[in-house]
């Protein structure tokens, strides 16, 4: 039996929109072309390359100017 798969997660702050992916604290090596998340619409966002996920913590809100 293999062990399940459990992507990362990055929880951010509403101040550390617009989320991206890779972020400065991944590995140069694990680097993929950069993609911007919206994470303001529904909260979460799922990175297409490396399958990391990005949500707000809980009580953040976005301002949405």
């Amino acid at each position: 039996m293999s062990a399940a798969r459990t992507d990362p997660v990055v929880e951010l702050a509403a101040r550390e929109l617009p989320a991206f992916c890779p972020n400065p604290a991944m590995p140069v090596w694990n680097h993929h072309p950069r993609v911007f998340l919206d994470v303001a619409k529904t909260g979460q966002a799922m990175c297409p390359y490396c399958g990391t996920v990005y949500r707000l913590r809980a009580g953040e809100v976005v301002d949405r100017h």
